[in-house]
């Protein structure tokens, strides 16, 4: 199945700019985008670049291997400890205290995969909407498990505040993700994140493995599109 990435129009973009950074050709953006004319691009309007730069038997170096395999582990560790942290907070674990400590240090970590290319100020804004990500969470579980509906609404549009500020700061500095591609992705790990609290709740538990499934494969997916853009930004660093 063939992959692309989503671009957002910048001002001054042209077919051959996008050509260069993408590494792939005319003719493929053309068969990518029938009805786009790639010779008269509006800013803003979204068009699919070929997957191109990453087809097989590109030789890749041991750095950019490294960073893959960390930016996945990271996210794998993110979506498992966010797990636990539902299951202790639930059924009232003695080690809730432990999880999260643990849960919250994903934040950080997440920061300084960011510190390697954009520096220490990037890291810090990133680590911290990071942060806000999983307390977010957890004051969306404490809030529904107390049945205050209102609390629990109000944390619930804070998180996805909280999505719309990652993928400003994520699109921002990388136009190889484009905002609304990554707020996509961030809406889609929240709506699953939601489905795996609500159905450990409710105790249906082969239901809440199905979802986590899930969880775990759209984690690994994001970890990719965000490796994907960190090395064609960055090549030099690879």
């Amino acid at each position: 199945m063939n992959r692309f990435y989503t671009h957002s129009i910048q001002p001054g973009d042209s077919l051959w700019q996008l050509v260069q950074a993408y590494k792939t050709t005319a003719e493929e953006i053309f068969e990518a985008n029938p009805g786009v004319n790639p010779y008269f691009l509006r800013v803003g309007e979204h068009i699919k670049i070929p997957y191109s730069h990453f087809k097989k038997g590109r030789c890749i170096s041991q750095a950019e291997v490294d960073y893959r395999n960390d930016m996945r582990s990271l996210w794998e560790e993110h979506v498992a400890w966010t797990r636990m942290a539902i299951i202790s907070l639930i059924f009232k674990l003695p080690d809730i205290e432990f999880v999260l400590k643990r849960l919250l240090r994903n934040a950080t970590d997440m920061g300084n995969m960011v510190r390697r290319l954009y520096g220490d100020t990037a890291a810090t804004t990133y680590g911290n909407l990071i942060m806000q990500h999983l307390l977010l969470a957890a004051e969306l579980v404490k809030a529904s498990l107390a049945g205050d509906q209102q609390a629990a609404k109000t944390a619930e549009k804070k998180w996805y505040q909280n999505a719309d500020q990652i993928a400003k700061f994520l699109s921002g500095g990388n136009p190889f993700l484009s905002e609304e591609a990554v707020r996509q992705m961030f809406y889609v790990h929240l709506d699953l994140t939601k489905q795996e609290a609500v159905t450990m709740m409710n105790k249906d538990f082969q239901k809440d493995i199905d979802v986590y499934d899930k969880i775990e494969k759209e984690a690994r997916e994001m970890a990719d599109t965000i490796s994907d853009a960190m090395v064609l930004l960055y090549p030099d660093m690879f």
